[in-house]
């Protein structure tokens, strides 16, 4: 695993990624009021196929640049599921209780740090961007769970 890749892993594990739910405190993302809205939202088609779409992206990109590279894909995500997993488990744990919230909201949040950790270990092939996005809001306590309008355009929609 590389050093990037280590080091994010490092600053997720700092913070404490669901202090900042439901707060407005943010002008550049739409804010939603409860878990039940954030997981109707993470749930939905529209988000789920935006970050598939995104995912698959990335990796066609990096097939594009250095198919030797792109090689080891499936080796690392293996290496970084050993990490991930467990980081994501224990960050969940505590909402996940106090909120009954449903699966789908870790296995949501699961796909999320993979794929930021993705996006660092081949940051030198392409730069991350859409998860590394993504982790910018964990950092600040929020949920990602959302787009609003067409992406490109239009607004992220966080908890």
């Amino acid at each position: 695993m590389h050093q990037r890749t280590i080091s994010t892993l490092a600053e997720l594990e700092s913070v404490d990624w669901f202090a900042n739910v439901g707060r407005n405190d943010a002008s550049n993302a739409v804010i939603l009021n409860t878990w039940a809205e954030a997981i109707e939202s993470c749930e939905g088609e529209a988000w789920e196929s935006l970050c598939l779409e995104a995912a698959n992206q990335y990796r066609a990109r990096l097939l594009e640049r250095d198919p030797q590279r792109f090689q080891n894909w499936n080796v690392l995500v293996r290496e970084i599921k050993l990490v991930s997993i467990p980081l994501v488990l224990r960050k969940t744990q505590n909402v996940v209780d106090a909120n009954n919230l449903p699966r789908g909201f870790v296995d949501t949040v699961q796909w999320d740090i993979l794929h930021l950790c993705m996006e660092a270990e081949f940051a030198d092939v392409f730069p991350p961007g859409f998860f590394a996005s993504q982790a910018y809001w964990y950092l600040k306590g929020h949920f990602p769970c959302g787009w609003q309008g067409d992406f490109p355009k239009g607004v992220l929609v966080v908890f």
